[in-house]
């Protein structure tokens, strides 16, 4: 999924109020709302998307008040780390890196490849230009390649890249990609694919662990009874556990 690459000199914040007293406080999700079907905003104005279902359900579960807050993507793990909001929600996979800065949850969804759509079959992957989100995973992977990177602040703008030739292809969560081959005939998905990342979790301060653990109990039950499993399938996350 994605992957927000940080320097330590941005990561000097400190979070002002530690958790305290999950009964007594709001706990706020931060999300992106930008990464359909993981998370976007619908037409009423609201977060929706799995991670919104799955969210709520988690907070019911972990008996805890929560409020939705959104972000945008490449100042995300810093205002977690500086306390504007208490987790981060938002399509972001469990990598060292991250776990350098901040805590995660388990998992909760697996692994989910990432594609190359492109509007040719034969693009040069490793030779070409090729598009990602800033701050993401697959800029992280292009970056090591001998491909030429291209990086945009939002996905949608990645996708544009493609169509109005500013890049060979772009390099995103197939889960993310896929809508976009139905919509538009055009554009296609090729055969080679990434696995990167190892599954989506929580993002939270290290020093809540507590928080951190009501969590947990929670992603695990819903493991147990079926009902993540459910979730996975009727947003069509990827493969369920």
């Amino acid at each position: 999924m994605k992957n927000f690459i940080l320097t330590t000199t941005a990561l000097t914040l400190v979070a002002s109020m530690a958790f305290a007293d999950s009964h007594a406080k709001t706990i706020r999700m931060g999300t992106e709302g930008a990464y359909a079907p993981y998370n976007f905003i619908n037409d009423a104005g609201e977060v929706d998307g799995f991670e919104r279902e799955l969210g709520d359900e988690l907070c019911v579960r972990a008996e805890l008040t929560c409020e939705w807050v959104t972000n945008e993507w490449d100042s995300i793990i810093p205002n977690l780390v500086s306390g504007n909001y208490d987790t981060i929600i938002a399509g972001m996979s469990i990598t060292d890196e991250r776990d350098e800065i901040i805590d995660f949850t388990q998992n909760y969804t697996q692994p989910d490849p990432s594609a190359y759509l492109a509007l040719s079959m034969d693009v040069d992957v490793t030779g070409g230009v090729i598009a990602a989100q800033t701050g993401t995973i697959q800029a992280s992977h292009i970056a090591s390649t001998g491909a030429t990177l291209v990086e945009f602040a939002t996905p949608e703008e990645t996708v544009a890249a493609v169509r109005n030739g500013e890049a060979d292809a772009v390099l995103a969560d197939k889960t993310f990609l896929t809508p976009f081959t139905e919509e538009d005939a055009s554009l296609m998905l090729i055969e080679q694919e990434e696995m990167l990342g190892g599954g989506i979790g929580m993002g939270l301060r290290e020093s809540d662990g507590e928080l951190k653990g009501k969590f947990d109990m929670a992603i695990q039950s819903m493991k147990d009874d079926g009902s993540l499993n459910a979730l996975i399938e009727k947003w069509k996350i990827g493969e369920t556990f």
